[in-house]
């Protein structure tokens, strides 16, 4: 699997996520602020609540941008065994199920499934519970993390 393959997948649903974030932000500020919204009483609240919403997406539209520069500045290094799992891995996990799982680990906004070749690949961010378990973990360590009240553990298969 080619990780610069990945970030640029990343940064394309990304960019999509950016186009409808932003397109939402629009049609709720253009129902917040067309006449027929205006409040004739305490109780229509429908261009408060388009304002409020416009809010949010464009926050939304914020926080996509956000993830998309650190992404663009991203750079996927090598796995290095000395190291351990860093930021940038494509880790193979198997659960007890005997079940792989595909991950890659990223900054932060990544959380997204993607296909490489014929292959699923989860893409988490760095501040993932599951990312966080893995940092500093090499071929063979367990990793377990705590989900509500059970625990789930894995081994780690491969590290590229």
């Amino acid at each position: 699997m080619d990780k610069f393959l990945l970030q640029q997948q990343v940064l394309e649903r990304l960019a999509e996520d950016l186009l409808q974030a932003e397109q939402a932000a629009r049609a709720a500020h253009d129902t917040a602020t067309h006449e027929e919204n205006i409040a004739e009483n305490k109780y229509d609240t429908l261009g408060l609540e388009a304002a409020y919403l416009a809010t949010g997406q464009a926050r939304r539209a914020d926080a996509i941008r956000q993830a998309m520069a650190h992404w663009r500045q991203f750079r996927p290094g090598s796995y290095d065994a000395s190291k351990g799992i860093q930021i940038g891995a494509l880790v193979v996990l198997v659960d007890v199920d005997d079940k792989q799982h595909h991950l890659f680990l990223g900054p932060d906004g990544g959380s997204m499934k993607l296909v490489s070749g014929a292959q699923l690949v989860q893409v988490i961010s760095s501040e993932a519970p599951l990312a966080r378990a893995m940092l500093g973990k090499c071929e063979g360590d367990e990793v377990s993390i705590q989900i509500a009240s059970s625990r789930q553990q894995f081994e780690v298969l491969q590290v590229h």
